[in-house]
């Protein structure tokens, strides 16, 4: 299936979007290593993409806590039931990896929660940036842990800059 990609400005950087006829593949910040090399053609017009970034828009401006996008990346087994996992915490909240591991149901598998959470390609929309370590220490973000800290303050009602 062909993918499309667009590329916006962001208070945290710019972000690149990428979707296929299914729904949004990733969302990556300029500095994430797990962008992939080949994001297909270039499209600002393609609809899942546009909907993205008025999406974000609304988000990075204080104006949406939650998002209504057709999500379509692909993973492991485990992986996409993490992911599922992600989009259950509510805005504003933090989990522990302790807690994502719970809520999927398979407490003893923090360590492969927490690769699982480092593999999301859809940061932000499956907020990855929600899980924090045990002692609430904001650790891993493919997006930079400043980011990270960042997006949680908007959460909180700080205004990105």
């Amino acid at each position: 299936m062909k993918s499309r990609y667009t590329v916006m400005p962001s208070p945290l950087g710019t972000v690149t979007i990428q979707a296929n006829d299914q729904g949004l593949l990733g969302i990556w910040f300029e500095t994430c290593t797990t962008k992939p090399d080949s994001l297909g053609d270039r499209d600002d017009q393609f609809p899942v993409l546009s909907l993205t970034r008025t999406q974000l828009d609304e988000y990075f401006s204080g104006l949406r806590n939650e998002f209504n996008l057709p999500l379509a990346a692909t993973g492991t087994e485990f992986q996409t039931q993490v992911w599922h996992a992600l989009t259950t915490i509510p805005y504003g909240e933090t989990w522990s990896y302790q807690d994502l591991a719970n809520a999927i149901g398979n407490p003893k598998a923090v360590r492969a929660v927490g690769l699982a959470n480092g593999k999301n390609p859809i940061s932000i929309v499956v907020p990855c940036h929600r899980v924090i370590g045990k002692s609430g220490k904001l650790i891993g973000y493919a997006g930079g842990v400043e980011r990270k800290q960042r997006l949680l303050a908007l959460e909180q009602g700080t205004p990105l800059k």
